[in-house]
């Protein structure tokens, strides 16, 4: 039995109890609080996320491909249990404090004004990613892929260069403290 398919829809404020679980192509969701809920199975394709809560979401096996998130509340996710599969995602001003990105491939990943604290980036792979003004403090990062990675614009982050891989990575001057913090240096001026 095939899932239903939705092409170009508009949903605002909708209830995930009236979102049957099936294949989104090109819709936008706004303001919608799905909170605790679950999207397992769904399969979102070059959709956009405006406002949204989904702290807490389920997403065992969900599809996200070519998915932007625009100020968005999305504490606590587990996007280490998507559909790996063409997975690609962006996020502008969104909450994503305590989420886990554990093992997932994030290429090329642009991440613009987030608030991303206590996050798990552990053995993810961030080439290329991008981290324009976001707050990364207390963010995990172990046997992480940064190579190319830009964050020069971010803050609070703390990376062992010894048990990451940064080559190529940008930082600015200011943020290499937190490359440093290991050797128990002290910086000034």
């Amino acid at each position: 039995m095939s899932k239903p398919y939705f092409q170009e829809e508009t949903y605002t404020a909708t209830p995930l109890a009236d979102l049957p679980a099936g294949e989104y192509d090109g819709c936008t969701f706004k303001q919608c609080d799905w909170a605790e809920g679950s999207l397992a199975g769904y399969v979102f394709v070059d959709c956009t996320f405006q406002e949204c809560d989904l702290s807490l979401v389920k997403l065992h096996d969900t599809a996200l491909r070519a998915i932007v998130f625009r100020g968005c509340k999305m504490q606590g996710l587990h996007f280490d249990h998507v559909n790996a599969f063409l997975f690609e995602v962006a996020f502008a001003q969104c909450k994503l404090n305590l989420t886990s990105f554990y093992q997932v491939v994030l290429k090329k990943t642009k991440f613009t004004e987030c608030q991303l604290e206590e996050v798990d980036f552990a053995e993810a792979d961030l080439t290329q990613a991008v981290f324009a003004d976001c707050n990364l403090n207390g963010a995990s990062f172990d046997n992480t892929n940064l190579e190319k990675a830009d964050l020069r614009s971010a803050q609070g982050y703390i990376i062992n260069p010894a048990q990451n891989r940064l080559k190529k990575a940008k930082f600015s001057r200011s943020g290499l403290e937190g490359l440093l913090v290991q050797y128990d240096i002290v910086i000034e001026g």
